[in-house]
């Protein structure tokens, strides 16, 4: 081995020493960020709408023995092992959820819980709108190809405000 291969080599070998530990660094100490394999597509457009931030970070307290987080109205739901909402929900997620009193209140990228042919269905809002019979989500499970067709605001019951793991 001559001496520009060894110089090479070292070069090499620094840079990735290098790049891994800033790469390191900024994977600890640095900002939380999602990753996804794929976005999702619903109408031929990526939408990455995440859920709205229900809950403010001045509602949430920490303590060495608990936690307390300030919602009023809230409930906490369970969920059936369909698959629709994996990676996000399955059925060891525990969901904290409220009524909501209009339709301002959900938004796109929204869980909601809905009634549909006496099933309570947990699903993800991707669209919403006006007709002529008023306002209407369009929601779909993250798991699923096809979306569930119009929900009126009659038939939510709750929206997911957090989930617990």
């Amino acid at each position: 081995m001559n001496i520009h291969n060894i110089s090479k080599i070292c070069i090499i070998f620094l840079f990735g020493f290098l790049s891994a530990n800033v790469l390191g660094l900024y994977l600890v100490y640095g900002s939380e960020i999602p990753f996804s394999f794929n976005s999702f597509d619903y109408f031929g457009s990526d939408n990455d709408s995440a859920p709205f931030n229900f809950v403010g970070e001045e509602q949430i307290h920490i303590y060495d023995d608990k936690i307390i987080i300030e919602v009023s109205g809230a409930s906490l739901s369970r969920y059936a092992p369909t698959g629709s909402m994996k990676p996000v929900l399955d059925e060891h997620s525990n969901g904290i959820r409220i009524k909501p009193n209009s339709e301002g209140e959900i938004h796109i990228g929204d869980i909601i819980s809905f009634r549909k042919d006496s099933y309570l269905i947990v699903h993800r809002v991707v669209d919403k709108g006006e007709d002529e019979q008023g306002f209407y989500f369009i929601t779909k499970g993250d798991n699923n190809d096809i979306v569930d067709g119009k929900i009126r605001f009659k038939d939510i019951e709750y929206v997911t405000i957090g989930v617990i793991w």
